[in-house]
Parts: C-alpha cells; structure tokens; sequence
C-alpha cells in the first residue's frame, strides 16, 4: 500500500490569482465533463483512494468543512509551518510509501500508477520551459561561473527555482534560497520510498523553523523537495511526457484543462508503459512494435499473464518437437514457433504491466519457463541432427548443445549472482548542505568534485562507456552484444531455419562466448569501481 497526502493549503497561490479574484478551493471546482461531473478534489481524493483507503488532506482550519468526506480524514493547519509539521507527522507514522499531490491536481490515473511504480528511491514530477526555435541563441557563462539567483520566471503558474539534471534534481530554490541557472520548476506530485521518509520528516521540521524566510510563490512540494536534496536524498526526475497533468485554481482553468485532457489517449499511454523500455534491439523493432496490441486484446478477454505463458512455452514445446523431425520442413516450423514462444514471452509481461496483474507465481513462471524453453530446443536441434542421419550418430552436436547449454547456464548464474550482489551495495552518498545556507554554491562544488573523483581510473572509463550510449549504434551495439534472449531465440529461427543444427550451436556458442567475456569484463570493472 502506498500512503497519500493531498496539500489542499499550499503557501499561497501558485504565481498570481487567476481572474477574479483568490484561487477556488478543489473542492468547489466542478469537471462537468466528467461521468457524474465531480469536483476535482473528489475525483482526486478517489484516485488516493484506490492507493490508500485513508488519504490524508492536509487544510486551513476554514477550508477543512469542504474537504470533510465520508473516507479519509483531514488535518488542520494554519501555516506554512503547521502544513509542513503535518506532513513529517504523516512521515513517521508511515511504514508504506508516501504520495504527495496538490488538492487542486488534475491527472490521469496512469501518471499516478506510473510515479508510483518507478524504481526510483525519490521522485518528483518537473515541467521544463518550452524551447523557441526562433528565440536567438543566447550566450551564457559557463555553469562553474554562474551566479546563484532567485528565479524570478514562472511556468504554468508555478516559480522556475529547480536546477535539473540529466536524472535528478540538483538543486531547488525559494524566496531564501538562490539556485544556479535553474532551469525546471516542481509540478507538485512527489514519491518517496519508506526508507527516506525519516529524512522527509526531519527536513520538514527544520523547514517548518524557517517558514517566515518563504514567500507566497513558494510551493509546498518545492520546500520538500529542498530539503531533501540538501539532506543528500537523490530525488529522481521525470515529466509528464504522453498523460496529462495541471493544477486548476478556478472553473475556468478547470474547463480549459478538461479540454486538453480530453487530447490525450491515456489507454494508449498504459499499453505503451506495458512495454519495457530497455528490451534488446531485436525485441523493440520485431517483437514489441505488435506485441502490445496483442497483449491489450488478450488483456480486455480476461487472458491471465499465467496462461499466457502456458502459451509461450507449449510453442516452445512444439517448435522444439518440429525441430527434432531433423527435415528441412521441421526445421522451417521449428524457427516460426520458437520465434512466436518468444513473443508470447513478451506477451505475458506486457498483460501483467497493461492489466496490472502481478504474482509471485508469475514471475517464477516466466524466469524458470525461459530456461526450459531454451534448453528444450537444445535438445530438440541435437535430436534432429541425430535422426536426419547428416552428421553420423551426431556425437559432434550433442557435444557442442551442451557446451551452448553450459555457456548459457554460467552466463544466466552470473547475471543473478552479480544483481543480487549489486542491491547490497550501498550506493555512493550525495553531498549535503545545511538548509540555513542561501545559496547553493557550496554544493554544487561538491558535486563537481564529487564527479572529478569519479572520472578517473576505472570509474572514468566506466563514465565514458556510459556516455557513449547516447549514440544510438553504439546504444543499440551495446543491448546486441550481451546476446539477450529475443537475439538467442532470433539466432535459432533463423540458422536452424535456412542452415542445419550444427550452424545454430556455433552461433550460440561463438556470440556466447562474447557476451560471456564482455559481460564478466563488465562486472569485474563494476566490482573494482
């Protein structure tokens, strides 16, 4: 379960009031385009809901009537300060994840479920200034020379006072605290993991100390967000990319809003995030451009992820059965079916992700039927081999089955053994900087020397082989080499296909053996780092 907060008492009005007059509270905000034209905070509060029975909604002692429901409850706050208390209240008592959302927040159910799934340890929601291709190109001081400023420039209503990274928040910024170039402002939804949550709360109360250093445009989630970057937290950054999210502060904006929300297909957002982003070369452009069409059809029929791959592996029960018929023709189905068990393969994860079915059982299936998939058609090659009459008793295939069933076992117990390994080790801790200091020069310099003493030896070949996945042959040449699964299954349609068994073990063996060495060169760097 995830425990949510909804600030329905920010520090004050996001930029300026909207005409006419003080923002309208969520509460009195009506989406008539909605089924049963709710307000905006019941439709948010329901959202909260179906994470966490008993959402808190943190509001001014005069607005606390309105936000009353029949579920959740409400805490009262008179400040900024009471607001920021509240919050670290919340904090301590939580022992599940934490959400926290504007009141005045109209979003799709997908940018919720998709925050709060992220790997991420931190993660807020940024909106970055719109590029003017026209605008002439500006000349800036380098970054080591910049000044530290109080942004004073505003996006969707809200202060551009956050200084992003490639990905996470460096720095934020407030009425009191200057940032270097920022160049991002903080929408408002935050996630935090469990195991950050007493830093949360800490950072909270030491804020709730400086509250009267703030302004009116200072927002609530800027103020957390703060203080967990200065506490050292990396808090991870993403945007709205395809769904929807705005803050409303009248009916106007909420007409406006629901408008453009009605632009967005959502459904097609959630098949899309059905997909994992980093899957192979031959899984993204021959597997996946389909897939997920398939796995929505599945998914709307009420197709379980486990049956599905019940249907993954009896294909590849069948191909490895065409491919031991040894004739030219069992060879030609054998490819098509293997190269089908694999999309199924993909299918299955595709409708846990888009249904969002998970088990225990699932995912034991999909990572053991793999393997057996695999070593199935091993067999079913050698087999073949033998029967065709082709290459004598087929001795010779048997042996080198084996030796691609080994180098693919060894490779697999390495794999695990290093990630296991790897989510036990502590990751490398950011610089910190006390909340009292006004600007953030101080770390940015450690940032800078924290990246110079990682930019040398092996963590700085490491770096440069990290960066050079940016271009995209060398990104793509990188997933290839590792002979992920959808290559191995490829390798076998198409050299059991159009060559003969003895082809297709070579290949594994040989591109094997490579992404063998290249992966252990890998983790033994990693390891040394």
């Amino acid at each position: 379960m995830t425990r949510v907060v909804l600030l329905g008492a920010p520090p004050g009005p996001i930029a300026f009031p909207p005409p006419g007059g003080q923002p309208a509270l969520p509460a009195a905000i009506t989406l008539t385009s909605l089924p049963g034209a709710p307000s905006a905070y019941d439709r948010l509060l329901a959202q909260a809901a179906a994470l966490d029975p008993e959402p808190t909604t943190i509001a001014r002692p005069g607005d606390a009537a309105a936000y009353a429901r029949p579920y959740g409850r409400v805490v009262e706050s008179r400040d900024v300060a009471g607001d920021l208390r509240a919050l670290a209240d919340v904090a301590e008592a939580a022992e599940d994840n934490l959400l926290i959302l504007p009141a005045d927040s109209l979003v799709h159910d997908e940018l919720i479920y998709q925050i709060t799934k992220a790997k991420r340890g931190a993660l807020a929601l940024i909106v970055r200034p719109e590029r003017d291709e026209n605008a002439p190109i500006e000349e800036m001081v380098p970054i080591e020379e910049a000044v530290p400023e109080i942004g004073s420039q505003f996006i969707e209503g809200l202060p551009q006072r956050t200084r992003a990274g490639r990905g996470r928040i460096i720095s934020v910024g407030t009425a009191y605290h200057a940032v270097t170039r920022p160049n991002a402002a903080l929408l408002g939804p935050l996630h935090l993991h469990q195991r950050h949550l007493p830093t949360l709360a800490e950072a909270a109360r030491d804020l709730a100390e400086m509250a009267h250093l703030f302004g009116p445009e200072d927002d609530l989630t800027e103020l957390l967000v703060l203080g967990l970057v200065r506490r050292g937290v990396s808090v991870g950054r993403r945007g709205r990319r395809d769904l929807f999210f705005r803050r409303v502060r009248s009916q106007a904006e909420a007409d406006e809003a629901q408008a453009e929300m009605a632009g967005y297909d959502e459904d097609r957002a959630r098949l899309d995030n059905a997909v994992k982003g980093a899957d192979g070369f031959f899984t993204t452009f021959f597997v996946s451009t389909y897939s997920r069409f398939i796995a929505r059809w599945a998914a709307r029929r009420g197709l379980t992820p486990n049956q599905v791959t019940l249907i993954s592996i009896a294909l590849g029960l069948l191909a490895a059965g065409a491919f031991a018929t040894g004739t030219r023709w069992g060879a030609i189905a054998g490819g098509v079916l293997i190269y089908f068990a694999f999309v199924f393969d993909c299918v299955d994860g595709q409708v846990a992700r888009y249904a969002r079915k998970f088990g225990v059982l699932g995912a034991w299936l999909d990572a053991t039927f793999d393997r057996f998939k695999e070593y199935a058609v091993f067999v079913g090659l050698a087999v073949g081999a033998t029967v065709s009459g082709q290459f004598g008793d087929g001795e010779g295939v048997w042996t080198l089955a084996l030796v691609a069933l080994a180098l693919q076992s060894v490779k697999h117990l390495l794999d695990f053994s290093f990630g296991a390994a790897n989510r036990r080790k502590a990751p490398v801790p950011l610089p910190t900087l006390d909340l009292t200091v006004a600007d953030d020069r101080p770390l940015r310099e450690a940032l800078e020397e924290r990246r110079a003493s990682r930019s040398t030896g092996v963590r700085g070949l490491l770096r440069l082989w990290t960066k050079a996945g940016k271009f995209r042959p060398v990104h793509w040449a990188r997933k290839m080499i590792v002979f992920p699964i959808g290559e191995r299954f490829a390798a076998i349609a198409i050299t059991a296909a159009f060559f003969d068994p003895r082809v297709t073990f070579l290949t594994l063996i040989i591109w094997g053996g490579v992404a063998a060495t290249y992966t252990l060169t890998g983790r033994l760097l990693r390891s040394l780092a």
